[in-house]
């Protein structure tokens, strides 16, 4: 179970659907009016739509023989309340990151820190937006340079294989050192202290 989080309009539901090879469950809906208060388009002007639940797709990475759940999270915080259910038994979380917005990633960042999930950063592309490197994004949001940080186009199916491929493989690694630390005796007898 992989979790695809982000901030509104990041390219949750693009990525789940590019990355899926199954006809992806979507629930989007169109905004309104009545949203407008709660739901700011700034940089993502052109939205015309919203997750109001989640995303689900399902993946077998190529010559891995293994199948991720993909759970797109609703990127507006008053979908927060959904979090917890859906991070339930996740293995790693993929945020996309969108330049034009990148502030709104740090909700995302700190649900996953605190949580001890493994994550990776994708920083989606996005046509007329600034380009930044992975550094200067893993900079800009205070990551640990142990969180892998790469470059997305959530458009594109090769692209979101290789971040899933990506987080796969530092969330293994983040249960083998999880493992070791747990499985480790102590170098102190029983009792001695």
């Amino acid at each position: 179970k992989i979790l695809v989080a982000g901030g509104f309009g990041a390219g949750k539901t693009t990525f789940v659907g590019s990355a899926s090879e199954i006809p992806p469950l979507s629930t989007e809906e169109i905004l309104t009016d009545a949203s407008a208060v709660t739901d700011s388009l700034t940089g993502v002007e052109g939205k015309t739509t919203t997750t109001v639940a989640l995303d689900f797709g399902r993946i077998t990475l190529t010559g891995q023989n293994v199948v991720l759940m993909l759970f797109g999270m609703p990127g507006q915080q008053r979908f927060d309340f959904l979090w917890d259910e859906l991070s339930s038994g996740a293995m790693g979380a993929v945020i996309l990151a969108d330049t034009r917005q990148l502030t709104s990633c740090f909700p995302a960042v700190d649900y996953f820190e605190k949580q001890h999930l493994p994550l990776a950063v994708a920083v989606n592309h996005f046509d007329h937006s600034w380009c930044y490197s992975p550094e200067e994004v893993r900079d800009a949001l205070g990551l640990s340079p142990a969180v892998p940080v790469v470059l997305c186009d959530a458009r594109r199916t090769d692209s979101a294989e290789e971040v899933l491929l990506t987080l796969a493989e530092h969330a293994l690694d983040h249960a083998t050192v999880r493992i070791t630390r747990t499985a480790r005796p102590s170098p102190h007898p029983a009792g001695a202290s």
